[in-house]
């Protein structure tokens, strides 16, 4: 029968229970817990013996979902194969508990409910007595299903409003692994062992200018690890730098959930987080100190972003890190020299700069000059430069791709929506009973550090991926410079320099007047160049 003769029936004085009808049934619970279990088996014996004791029904075996949330129904896989079965013909009507456990999602219980009756099945929400095929039956369901769904919401409200009173009351609230902190009841105490290692971090970030990368080599080499056993990461110290507990502030509201349902959050500006001193929270650095740290890491972080990259911050000179001195195999330094005539860039070896003439005899070298160089020997291979072009891009598009973004970035997105799951099941537990409003705080800021680390990597790893999108138009680009290359008359480009150049040795013959040079392209080379600067005259050959 279709939708249309079951009402007829219906509305005739028949009820659902003399119908010939094949019937199946929908059962969940939210968590793994044996009582929970022990709910659930009796669930699935009632509805078999309800369905098999009725003559005109036929058994369809049922669907059933352990420890998921009804909250949404993307995990719920037993759920989605119901409804795929449903919609191949393979049973006519579907009894389930009540509403909430097919959905509280009013969108979500209508959506679907509407997607049966079109393929002609019903369902019965047995204990809301609401029966899908009734024609008064969708209003009733929206009625049910919003209620269903305000109740989660207002649980959500009643937790914030729990932790906005525990944080009044001097309970310090998040996670119970910070480091430098012994943790206990919702009380800090320091844990001075660890504590010795923060203020280590900040004394090397903030009095002795050192980075986070080398900061986190320098305690790799002093034998300091996490309570792991692994080594502190980049993460890891950023977090300790930027975490205002350290100089006995409390910190919250960092992000805000815009949907409770799908449980997605935006990051909110500095300005609008909630951050004040609190008595609860005792200070491992000075206020003074960490002011100052994460003024320094703003500075640092607003440069970084200026150059795009820490190796365009780094290499922002054509020749820096490139020119090597034969005799001590030291790099030459970039140093400005003022004078009336006017400010001219000159380059040093590294150990001339420290010890003088007596230290090195390596000549200094002029920018102009070597730009100049640059030039001369670039156009002098005019017939080879598309050679160069081609050669230089080929050896760029050959460096091997070390990360598959795609692949973290899914393990990660797995990983986050595995941690939704818990803390949905988490929900459903407190509400349900099944669980003490102590046991669900713990574990509810236990699954919330871990996707503040999932998610600080995920962001990571997403602006890594977005510049390797980037690359193919990098390419181009640089294939547009060198080519304009071709037509330019005289000197050369600093990024045609940065791009062509590998490095230069300044050889030991080098002489103030006379500049003897070893040339190594990406291209190819190395080419044996000498410059006499008293008549700026340039030679140079390929190396044997």
């Amino acid at each position: 029968m279709n939708i249309l003769q079951l009402r007829s029936e219906l509305r005739s004085g028949r009820t659902i229970f003399d119908l010939p009808l094949r019937v199946t049934f929908y059962a969940r619970v939210s968590t793994d817990k044996d009582e929970q279990l022990n709910s659930l088996e009796n669930q699935v014996q009632y509805y078999t013996e309800l369905i098999q004791s009725r003559p005109s029904w036929t058994f369809i075996p049922g669907y059933i979902d352990e420890g998921l949330s009804g909250t949404t129904t993307k995990r719920r896989d037993s759920f989605l194969r119901m409804i795929r079965d449903a919609k191949a013909g393979r049973f006519d009507f579907i009894i389930t508990k009540e509403i909430s456990r097919f959905s509280r999602s009013t969108l979500d219980s209508i959506q679907y409910t509407q997607e049966l009756l079109d393929h002609g099945v019903g369902v019965l929400f047995q204990n809301d007595n609401i029966n899908t095929l009734d024609t008064d039956s969708e209003f009733r369901l929206v009625v049910m299903a919003g209620v269903a769904q305000d109740e989660v919401r207002k649980l959500s409200e009643r937790l914030k409003f729990g932790f906005r009173q525990a944080i009044k009351n001097g309970r310090v609230l998040g996670s119970d692994t910070l480091w430098g902190y012994d943790k206990k009841n919702c009380v800090l105490t320091v844990n001075e062992a660890e504590a010795q290692v923060v203020r280590r971090i900040f004394d090397l970030y903030a009095n002795r200018q050192m980075g986070i990368r080398r900061i986190s080599q320098t305690l790799l080499d002093e034998g300091v690890t996490s309570r792991r056993g692994s080594a502190f990461n980049v993460l890891t110290i950023r977090h300790i730098l930027c975490n205002p507990k350290y100089k006995g502030w409390y910190c919250a509201g960092k992000s805000q959930t815009v949907d409770y349902r799908s449980k997605r959050k935006v990051l909110l500006d500095e300005s609008q987080w909630t951050m004040y001193p609190a008595p609860s929270i005792p200070a491992i650095v000075p206020e003074e100190l960490w002011d100052r740290a994460n003024a320094l890491y703003r500075r640092r972080s607003q440069q970084m972003m200026a150059h795009q990259s820490a190796a365009a911050f780094h290499n922002r000179y054509p020749y820096s890190g490139k020119i090597i001195c034969e005799e001590h195999g030291a790099s030459f330094h970039r140093q400005v020299l003022k004078s009336k005539a006017g400010n001219r860039e000159v380059w040093q070896c590294r150990v001339y700069r420290e010890r003088g003439r007596a230290g090195c005899s390596a000549p200094q070298l002029h920018t102009a000059e070597l730009d100049q160089i640059m030039a001369r020997l670039f156009h002098h291979l005019t017939p080879n430069k598309q050679a160069v072009i081609d050669a230089v891009l080929t050896i760029l598009q050959s460096v091997p791709d070390e990360h598959d973004y795609s692949q973290d970035l899914r393990r990660i997105k797995e990983n986050l929506s595995a941690l939704h799951a818990k803390k949905d099941r988490l929900l459903e537990m407190s509400i349900e009973g099944a669980i003490s409003t102590a046991e669900f705080k713990q574990r509810n800021d236990g699954f919330n550090e871990q996707i503040r680390a999932l998610e600080e990597k995920q962001s990571a790893l997403q602006a890594e991926a977005a510049k390797d999108r980037q690359i193919p138009a990098q390419f181009e680009k640089i294939r547009t410079a060198l080519e304009q290359e071709l037509t330019r008359q005289e000197g050369i480009s600093s990024a045609i320099v940065t791009t062509i150049l590998d490095h230069i040795i300044v050889q030991k013959s080098s002489t103030k007047e006379v500049l003897h040079l070893n040339i190594h392209l990406k291209s190819g080379g190395p080419y044996r160049a000498v410059f006499d600067r008293r008549s700026s005259s340039f030679r140079f050959t390929p190396s044997l």
